[in-house]
């Protein structure tokens, strides 16, 4: 179990994950459309979207899609069926032998279940840029979750499974989403804490663009860093709730100014539009400008 500091620097590393599409695996139109669609990035998956009489061919269709590249500045995650099913084993070797950015685990709910991961694509050749996500879906899970984070290193993202978590709490969504609250607010503290970037679930409705616009708000504010999308038409609009607007990069970039212009008189605060800034504030003002850099450099 890896222990972070409290302090650590939220500066590094930083990586836009507002939309996170999945695609499925099995279909190569799809695998080659999402190298035209400005989703940060996508979850080619091997697993709920494809059928069990499909998930060989998927497997071969996706390691292929990976090896041969053209996808651009795009996060790349292929999602494999659990360890414990007929095809999980095989789907994690020809991942690891692919080399993606990332392999997404469904159905976490210990630790163990990452150290595995993580022994099997070292001993599969995996490269070490190949980090592991974990989808948050189950009630073990989320009170699992702090220990999950702190599992590896190597531990990258959490993804919520929301649609899985509502099935398996026996509750009923609503807008507000009042009966995830609890768990999608666990599943945020753990990633926090260790330094997991952590993706909020998918919103079932996709035509409905005020109703996604609202969620994605929602998601934004409670802290996540983007959401998981089931259609392409839901990435601009994810792409702009998540990303900075002109105002928070306006406020950060006087943030910052101010503060540095205290700090050389040798005063410990500045004063920006009547409110104290103080480290902590610039600290989420450089976060915000990295951010921004991040996203206009193309990630």
């Amino acid at each position: 179990m890896t222990e972070m500091p409290e302090n650590q620097d939220i500066m590094s590393d930083i990586r836009p994950r507002r939309s996170v599409l999945y695609m499925p695996g099995s279909k190569e139109r799809a695998l080659e459309k999402g190298k035209t669609l400005a989703a940060d990035a996508l979850i080619l998956d091997l697993e709920d979207a494809v059928a069990p009489d499909e998930k060989p061919g998927a497997r071969d269709k996706v390691a292929a899609a990976v090896k041969a590249g053209g996808f651009g500045r795009r996060e790349l995650a292929i999602r494999i069926n659990g360890l414990d099913t007929p095809w999980g084993m095989e789907d994690l070797k020809a991942a690891a032998a692919a080399g993606p950015d990332a392999v997404l685990l469904p159905k976490v709910n210990a630790p163990q279940q990452i150290e595995e991961v993580e022994s099997l694509l070292v001993k599969h050749g995996a490269p070490d840029s190949t980090k592991i996500w974990a989808m948050i879906e189950t009630p073990r899970g989320v009170l699992h979750s702090e220990a999950i984070a702190a599992s590896t290193p190597r531990l990258d993202c959490f993804i919520m499974g929301t649609n899985d978590l509502l099935k398996e709490l026996g509750a009923t969504e609503t807008p507000d989403r009042a009966p995830l609250l609890t768990s999608l607010s666990l599943a945020l503290l753990a990633a926090r804490a260790y330094g997991v970037a952590i993706v909020d679930g998918v919103f079932n409705a996709f035509k409905d663009e005020d109703g996604f616009r609202a969620a994605c708000g929602q998601s934004k504010a409670f802290g996540f860093d983007g959401r998981t999308l089931i259609h392409p038409a839901q990435v601009e609009i994810a792409n702009a709730v998540f990303a900075p607007s002109e105002a928070e990069i306006d406020l950060a970039k006087r943030q910052v100014s101010a503060f540095e212009a205290a700090i050389e008189k040798g005063e410990a605060v500045a004063v920006v539009d009547g409110k104290i800034v103080e480290n902590l504030h610039v600290e989420t003002a450089r976060r915000v400008l990295a951010m921004a850099g991040a996203i206009a450099s193309g990630g």
